[in-house]
């Protein structure tokens, strides 16, 4: 079973190399000055990787790897999108 904090953000830090898990966020709408909010996680049995469900700039929703995520912070009511100075300085 697999449970994540409501009202979580993270930030994207995108792993780089050979072996950077795909999809790469930042050529798939995402963007690094912003958090996001997870909406869902996904554990496929066949890895140790979770894939955390975002919304992008186009409003598409991406499964994407955690090795490309940050934690950025909690705001319980929040949406899907903030500007990441906002979520780090706790002005929500």
């Amino acid at each position: 079973m697999i449970c994540y904090e409501i009202g979580m953000y993270v930030r994207i830090e995108e792993m780089e190399g050979d072996r950077a898990p795909m999809p790469k966020p930042l050529a798939s709408g995402f963007v690094t000055e912003h958090a996001y909010r997870v909406l869902g996680m996904f554990s496929p049995s066949e890895t140790s990787d979770a894939y955390l469900i975002l919304s992008n700039e186009r409003d598409e929703l991406w499964f994407i790897c955690n090795r490309h995520l940050r934690t950025a912070g909690i705001i319980e009511k929040g949406p899907l999108r903030l500007p990441l100075e906002k979520v780090q300085a706790g002005d929500t």
